[in-house]
């Protein structure tokens, strides 16, 4: 019998139920995820009197620079581990572990403590993102994956956008209510794991293992061989002790001296006729692996580096500078036509303004979460706009907005300069990071587009610690006095957006010089 047209399923019926679960799932993970880390720079930051863990900026900057990277490291090694156990083993492994350890989280009052509890988080999230991202490649074909994606992106900031509502809400009568939330979350992932989740690969994709050692392998050679891949993880350790336990000043001078360390080995082992491949690999010359590609990953992770500041170094900004009174007054009426129907239906609304206000502001998720409501709604609009545009163009552009964003801060700190400030930089993002993995996959020489995707989220996590380690420092240097600072916010701002218009600059040369040294296909 012919199959026609009309036996071709159309809508959301052209994606099987491993989609849907899967999307599903990304939206707890998301809702237990941001449910903490958009409030996580306030809970380590804040005053232990306040419940708070009275942690410095710089403490904190470590603690979320630091976890946040591996976590995006893990998903390469968690992938494999999941093509060789099964995807729904994996689903329910992490759930095992992001559950528990959200619900830990709350005891620790120690650096050291509270660091080795976030870090198990980010085990159990690194688990989880491998096999939802594939799941979803399984499950759309070129036909259906521009959509499929589309609907996965969506899903993302759904979470992005609930988790934190509810995380401010239940805050505003004990921060115990906001990791007990974000394991809830988890057990609900598990749920939909366990009724609706089957693994969508055929037997021989199953039978086809990928050994753990090659992963490892593969990762240190999209950097270059051992040594070269220990000179760069030098340079990362320097960066965090420096953010914490040794003076900011020193990063500079030991940085070089490591390099150039490396470099004179380097030279020695060379003179004596070493060449790569020869001998043990810590006395093996070091070998430079995808140079442009590793180039590429720097440049993004700039962006990233300044994206990540909305939630780092934001939530700080809005509580100690922010006067939201404003807002308050242009939404009361609002606020008092809300409680005034539930009054009358005999319900008492005396703690509601708990939810939403703190100290008589606005509490900074709340305003923060405006980010993830923006691009809900704007996302498709922008990216129909720019749908012609050039992928490079494009990012440069959203980079642009980005830097523009962070210069609207230093108009002052009342509500709606800041609403405008994140509404502005909600706009950057949905032009650059969507079209950022598009670039990849175009510069990537032929046959090398697959790892050039797969090891993308290298620019995330480099993003993620730079953005960190900076963000503590920078706000432990420039934010209140009463904190140890000079208080010259409007200083810190001008050099995130220095960051930025920097990335978009060196962007635009990278181009340039892709453009004129293309990579032929290997042989």
């Amino acid at each position: 019998m012919s199959t026609t047209a009309t036996d071709t399923p159309r809508g959301l019926k052209m994606f099987p139920r491993a989609f849907w679960a899967a999307n599903v799932m990304e939206i707890f993970e998301r809702m237990g995820w941001y449910g903490f880390y958009a409030v996580s720079s306030l809970y380590l930051t804040e005053a232990v009197a306040d419940g708070g863990l009275g942690f410095t900026s710089q403490d904190r900057g470590v603690i979320q620079g630091v976890v946040t990277f591996f976590l995006y490291l893990f998903p390469a090694a968690f992938g494999a581990l999941a093509d060789r156990y099964g995807y729904r083993a994996m689903f329910l492994a992490s759930t095992m572990i992001m559950a528990p350890a959200y619900l830990l989280l709350q005891f620790p009052t120690s650096f050291w403590a509270f660091f080795a509890v976030y870090f198990l988080v980010a085990v159990g999230h690194g688990m989880f993102k491998p096999v939802v991202i594939s799941t979803v490649a399984l499950t759309t074909t070129e036909k259906t994956g521009s959509m499929g994606f589309g609907i996965f992106y969506m899903m993302v900031n759904v979470g992005g956008f609930l988790g934190p509502i509810i995380a401010g809400v239940v805050r505003g009568w004990s921060w115990t209510y906001v990791f007990w939330a974000s394991a809830a979350w988890i057990v609900m992932l598990a749920l939909t794991c366990i009724i609706f989740y089957k693994d969508p690969r055929s037997a021989e994709e199953r039978a086809s293992k990928k050994k753990l050692s090659e992963v490892f392998t593969g990762m240190i050679e999209v950097v270059g061989n051992g040594r070269f891949f220990l000179m760069v993880l030098g340079v990362l350790v320097v960066l965090v002790m420096g953010s914490k336990w040794w003076d900011f000043k020193l990063i500079g001078p030991i940085s070089l001296a490591w390099i150039v360390f490396n470099i004179l080995i380097d030279l020695i082992l060379r003179a004596m006729g070493r060449g790569a491949g020869q001998g043990p690999w810590l006395l093996q010359p070091m070998q430079v692996g995808e140079g442009r590609y590793m180039v590429f990953l720097l440049l993004m992770a700039g962006f990233w580096t300044s994206f990540n500041q909305i939630f780092l170094t934001l939530p700080e900004y809005i509580r100690d500078y922010g006067d939201t009174s404003d807002l308050i007054r242009s939404l009361s009426p609002v606020a008092s036509g809300i409680t005034g129907l539930f009054q009358n239906l005999g319900v008492d609304t005396s703690n509601w303004s708990l939810a939403v206000l703190e100290h008589g502001q606005v509490k900074p998720e709340h305003l923060i979460n405006l980010n993830a409501f923006g691009i809900i709604l704007g996302q498709v609009g922008i990216s129909y706009l720019i749908r012609n545009v050039k992928p490079l163009n494009t990012i440069i552009n959203g980079v642009v907005v980005t830097v523009i964003s962070f210069l609207v801060f230093m108009l002052g700190g009342e509500g709606w300069i800041i609403v405008a400030a994140i509404l502005v930089f909600s706009v950057g993002e949905m032009m650059a990071s969507p079209k950022s993995k598009e670039y990849a996959g175009r510069i990537a020489p032929p046959g090398k587009v697959g790892m050039y995707m797969g090891y993308f989220y290298w620019c995330t996590a480099l993003g993620n610690l730079f953005g960190g380690l900076l963000s503590g420092v920078m706000y432990g240097h420039f934010g209140p006095t009463e904190r140890g600072g000079t208080d010259n916010p409007d200083a810190m701002w001008i050099i995130f957006a220095l960051l930025a218009a920097s990335t978009a600059l060196s962007l635009v040369l990278y181009d340039r010089w892709v453009q004129k040294n293309p990579v032929q296909a290997e042989s």
